[in-house]
């Protein structure tokens, strides 16, 4: 291998071209899906503390919002919603009129080129705020599979795209398929949050999507964020349950999961970038303290460069616009 002065790497860092014509790793719009909170009411548009410049939406307000992420080049949206009633079964979750049931008719009449994803759990509309059926203080794996199962069947009927299931119970993808294979929705692909770690980066979204649990926390079933091993099982279990997509949350912490997923595993990859990354930067923005775009353009790059093929991001439609 030559040496200095007959090697100069930066004889191609000289110039704007050069640099754009050697780049390894570039981040397009095409790789962003773009996270909608959805309310039920009219006319409500709340901006979410936590999360300065995004909102929660009622279904009356979303025809103006898809159609500007539609305009922007932003090819999929994911649906977290907000019921006005929660119970202990989270039997909002799966009415053929529910909030997010709703939201699809409308974004798909709307925008119907816009890959619609939908969450599927039962945080957002449970009264304890866990993603399951609690039974004796725990959430009860197996009775939560059915009603999983049921959402995402529900989803489907509504014309959603995606099923995105994020609860972390064990066989879930399973249930998943086998529901939507017998109801005649076998085209209808299943994006898995197969690595999901029990992440303190989850703050904000809790606030946004009214879900902290009300006793105890996820770790029962959410992952240890010291472990990497497991997250290669629970990859490739969701993949033999027939998840046709997988996904590591949350990106940033999770650089090196990312990384060891795309040398394990050739189904394409998603990466979470989640509301504490994207109210720290938009925090520090605001006080002067960081160049917001400069930042988020270099998160997106490090997520693609571990091996992400796909980026869900707060940034969505900021970073759209700056590409």
């Amino acid at each position: 291998m030559s040496e200095f002065p007959k090697l100069r790497l930066r004889r191609l860092r000289r110039s704007e071209a050069l640099r754009a014509l050697v780049q390894e790793t570039k981040v397009d719009v095409g790789d962003l899906i773009c996270p909608l909170f959805v309310v039920e009411g009219n006319k409500i548009k709340q901006e979410i503390s936590s999360m300065p410049g995004l909102y929660r939406l009622s279904n009356d307000l979303l025809p103006k919002e898809v159609e500007e992420i539609a305009r922007l080049g932003i090819s999929a949206i994911i649906l977290f919603g907000i019921p006005r009633k929660k119970d202990e079964a989270g039997s909002s979750a799966y009415q053929p009129k529910g909030v997010i049931q709703q939201a699809i008719r409308t974004i798909k009449k709307t925008a119907p080129d816009l890959l619609v994803i939908t969450d599927v759990c039962l945080c957002e509309y449970t009264s304890h705020g866990h993603c399951g059926v609690v039974v004796d203080g725990y959430v009860d794996n197996d009775k939560t599979l059915e009603l999983l199962a049921k959402t995402a069947l529900s989803h489907a009927q509504a014309g959603a795209d995606v099923i995105a299931p994020s609860d972390m119970m064990d066989g879930r993808v399973k249930a998943i398929r086998q529901t939507l294979d017998g109801n005649g929705f076998q085209h209808i692909p299943i994006l898995a949050y197969a690595a999901k770690y029990a992440s303190h980066f989850y703050g904000p979204f809790r606030e946004a999507a009214e879900s902290a649990p009300q006793f105890g926390d996820r770790r029962s079933y959410q992952m240890d964020p010291s472990n990497w091993r497991e997250a290669m099982r629970e990859i490739e279990q969701d993949i033999v349950e027939g998840a046709d997509i997988v996904m590591v949350k949350p990106a940033l912490p999770c650089l090196d999961v990312i990384r060891k997923a795309r040398d394990t595993f050739n189904h394409p990859l998603a990466a979470y970038s989640v509301s504490g990354e994207y109210a720290m930067v938009k925090a520090a923005a605001q006080q002067g303290w960081l160049d917001e775009k400069g930042i988020v353009l270099e998160m997106l790059t490090a997520i693609k460069r571990a091996g992400a093929d796909i980026i869900i991001t707060y940034y969505a439609k900021e970073a759209a616009r700056w590409l």
